[in-house]
């Protein structure tokens, strides 16, 4: 029988999960070879004090599943960041109802922001095209600098950087409350795209990892060039 999960916002009483949420988010992000690696303990504890965070656990106290909330530049965006279940209830739609909660309760706090996110996972965004999130390019995300540097921990992060900030191997993802499809809309038209989007993020993956791969060997290879002449320079002064 499954246990009865209860979904709701995240308070101070919660901090109990904290460490074994960001363990798990660490495993995750390793995982998928991608995404941002961990938050601290202080970090995760602080959006449950402010009530930014949603919870999900079983009736005895079992730690199911968690997501938050950030705010970038000054509240005209903010993002539904860290989504993460635990690995014994993956795959049973406990996902998708933790981000309905947080997309929800940020609808509430913040009515008039945009609402983003950055994800590689066809799930996530098949998720997040059901509450009205459209793909778009990175310049209509947040140009806070806070934000970008938070993606100093993902092992993408130079991915990012050379490609000067306007693609990765995420994919953006953003609902405006001033122009946005209905949920509707939006799942319809990502159901009739999920293989091309599918085959586009296969391909970002490919394509960017292939190039950096290549410049690493060639990085590679002038180091060991330069330590070959350098050692020839010494044995022959």
């Amino acid at each position: 029988m499954e246990p009865n999960i209860i979904i709701r916002i995240a308070d101070s009483g919660d901090a109990q999960y904290a460490e074994t949420i960001t363990q798990q988010m660490e495993e995750s992000a390793k995982a998928r070879g991608t995404g941002i690696a961990k938050r601290s303990v202080e970090y995760i504890i602080d959006k449950m004090k402010e009530g930014k965070a949603v919870i999900a656990l079983t009736e005895d106290g079992c730690w199911v599943g968690f997501c938050y909330i950030e705010e970038w530049s000054h509240g005209a965006f903010v993002a539904n960041s860290g989504l993460i279940v635990s690995p014994q209830f993956r795959k049973s739609g406990v996902a998708r109802q933790i981000k309905r909660k947080i997309f929800d309760l940020s609808r509430e706090r913040y009515p008039n922001s945009k609402i983003f996110g950055l994800t590689t996972g066809l799930a996530v965004m098949k998720i997040n095209s059901e509450l009205g999130y459209e793909p778009v390019t990175y310049s209509e995300l947040t140009n806070d600098e806070q934000f970008w540097s938070g993606c100093k921990s993902c092992v993408n992060y130079d991915i990012l950087m050379s490609k000067e900030r306007k693609n990765c191997l995420c994919t953006a993802m953003l609902y405006d409350p001033a122009d946005h499809y209905e949920p509707t809309e939006t799942k319809e038209h990502f159901e009739q795209k999920s293989k091309v989007y599918e085959r586009l993020l296969n391909f970002k993956q490919s394509r960017f990892l292939q190039a950096f791969r290549k410049k690493d060997k060639q990085k590679d290879g002038q180091k060991q060039r330069k330590s070959f002449i350098s050692l020839f320079s010494i044995f022959f002064s």
